[in-house]
């Protein structure tokens, strides 16, 4: 059966980034199991499994547009430490979420902290990246009417 939208699939995986690190991998766990053509996964890398079958093992490069977007400088901004309300020391690495201008959540990494200034990236970590992944396919079914109504595999 070929990968086609509305198919349960199931894939082990390795991601990379341009360095050759590491970034995930489903290695010593189970496969990632998706509904394919939900918005699962990453754009590039759901079209590039697109008709592919069980066993299959492919190597993709997927660019920053097909994957988490280009790095964007105006979603860095630096705000008054006042603004994490609650939170007894704010430092660099610290991940939180906020609601975006539309009501959306979404995650903000803190960059730098300068006195009452704190700098705050809500760009995903990945984005600007080239990510490269080694894919095996290893199961493709239909799915369940069920997994459809609820537009992710069970």
């Amino acid at each position: 059966m070929k990968i086609a939208p509305n198919q349960v699939v199931s894939i082990d995986y390795e991601l990379k980034n341009d360095g050759g690190d590491v970034l995930d991998t489903s290695a010593g766990q189970e496969p990632l199991t998706y509904l394919h053509g939900t918005g699962g996964l990453i754009p590039g890398l759901e079209k590039a499994l697109e008709g592919k079958t069980a066993d299959d093992e492919l190597e993709v490069s997927i660019p920053p547009e097909e994957a988490y977007g280009e790095f964007n400088e105006s979603l860095v901004q630096k705000v008054n430490k006042a603004a994490f309300e609650g939170v007894e020391k704010v430092e660099p690495g610290m991940q939180f979420q906020a609601q975006g201008n539309n009501g959306e959540t979404q995650r903000i990494m803190v960059v730098e902290v300068a006195g009452d200034d704190v700098t705050i990236d809500a760009n995903h970590p990945l984005a600007g990246q080239t990510l490269h992944f080694s894919v095996q396919v290893r199961d493709v079914r239909e799915a369940t009417e069920e997994e459809k109504e609820h537009g992710h595999a069970h």
